[in-house]
């Protein structure tokens, strides 16, 4: 990747996010966008929308008359954390999880503590309590802080969120990133990176509202996804693009846990469904060729059933939906593959993620916001094959069997 997107990957990775707490992110995103002269706004939701700056605009580019489908680009801004509950007399915080984690080792793990502004802490995990599936964390207290005397007052309890603290927010080593959450911060970043590098100020463009009225894709930053898709729910349920006039095809952008198939390192993977369903088999037809066009050899492709992504929520609301996944290492934190910073199976681990697969991510996106991609007929080879195939046979299906 470029230096200018490592370090905008950087800078978002680095940033505090839990669920309902994507303050930061949104704060640092919004600023690169604003500093690009790229359009965007907030919805309803607390969602970023990118390449437009209003539900007027949205209305517009969405009720252009084209059979050019817009193509919604979904990724989360939140990834597994907790939240403040009730500071006790010795200035311990008690917790309540949100999310997936890990759940071993989880005695003494280090945490890391924000509050909406600018506030931080560390200190460790203590009394965890899993949810009674054992699944994920449930709820704890944050004990032997460090940090907090130098801002005074204790701030509010319920303004304190956090996640599980390594040797630094993000480091690279070789090809690969580690970080405390890469699930979906690089997504994310694809879509940021995606509209700097198509509608961002260093871009001959025409005026601005012929450029609104001409963008083949949209943007969608959501909240809260780690538990249970709210943001793209809360978005779909406004009704906004259910007014469309033209096709519309949502293309969740997820960093999903490796699987055989799926590993760090072999380029992003078209991802055919999730846990939940399949997705649309057109759109995978033009995603799937795409990709064998523009990232031969390197991506890859199979139902990533380890989870389920925001394509559900889409489909589940009757759109078009594809997927695809960057390769995630120790999905949620947990140290199922291991590395630097690795509690033993199962207990914390930073994330960590290929910047040959980020890369990859970004070319397949560019590719799929250019024109005239067949989206109305994507059999039409496949139908040329088979009339051939009958031709070339017609003689023999007609002889008695």
């Amino acid at each position: 990747m470029t230096s200018y997107r490592d370090e905008l990957l950087h800078d978002i990775l680095s940033q505090p996010s839990a669920p309902f707490r994507e303050g930061h992110v949104i704060s640092i995103i919004t600023s690169v966008l604003q500093a690009a002269s790229v359009p965007h706004f907030q919805d309803p939701i607390g969602n970023v929308m990118i390449g437009i700056s209003s539900q007027a605009e949205y209305q517009r580019v969405i009720k252009k008359k084209t059979p050019e489908p817009i193509r919604l680009f979904m990724a989360h801004m939140d990834h597994p954390g907790f939240h403040g509950v009730v500071w006790n007399a010795k200035n311990e915080l008690e917790i309540r999880w949100h999310g997936g984690s890990p759940t071993q080792h989880l005695e003494g793990a280090k945490v890391w503590l924000a509050n909406r502004t600018d506030w931080r802490a560390e200190g460790e995990l203590r009394e965890a309590q899993l949810l009674p599936s054992g699944r994920a964390l449930q709820s704890g207290w944050v004990k032997e802080i460090k940090g907090i005397k130098n801002h005074g007052a204790l701030p509010a309890a319920t303004d304190i969120f956090g996640g599980f603290s390594f040797r630094a927010p993000v480091w690279k080593e070789g090809q690969l990133l580690y970080t405390k959450a890469a699930d979906d911060l690089v997504g994310a970043f694809a879509i940021v990176s995606l509209a700097l590098e198509a509608l961002g100020t260093s871009k001959k463009r025409k005026s601005r509202s012929s450029a609104v009225a001409d963008t083949p894709w949209i943007g969608l930053l959501t909240r809260a996804e780690e538990v249970g898709f709210l943001g793209a729910i809360g978005h779909l349920n406004l009704g906004w693009l259910q007014q469309a006039t033209r096709p519309v095809v949502c293309v969740s952008l997820e960093t999903s846990r490796t699987l055989p198939g799926a590993e760090v390192g072999k380029g992003p993977v078209i991802r055919l469904g999730d846990k939940y369903t399949v997705f649309d088999p057109g759109a995978l037809r033009v995603l799937i060729d795409l990709a064998q066009q523009v990232l031969p050899e390197k991506h890859q492709r199979r139902i990533m059933d380890g989870g389920t992504c925001e394509a559900t929520a889409a489909t589940v609301f009757d759109f078009p939906s594809v997927g695809i996944s960057i390769p995630l290492g120790n999905y949620h934190n947990q140290s199922l593959e291991g590395g630097p910073d690795s509690a033993p199976p199962h207990g914390p681990a930073p994330e960590f993620v290929h910047t040959e697969d980020i890369a990859g991510l970004i070319d397949l996106c560019q590719a799929l916001i250019k024109s005239k991609l067949p989206w109305n007929n994507p059999w039409k080879h496949k139908m040329k094959e088979f009339k051939k195939e009958m031709k070339n046979y017609r003689q023999l299906l007609q002889s008695r069997p």
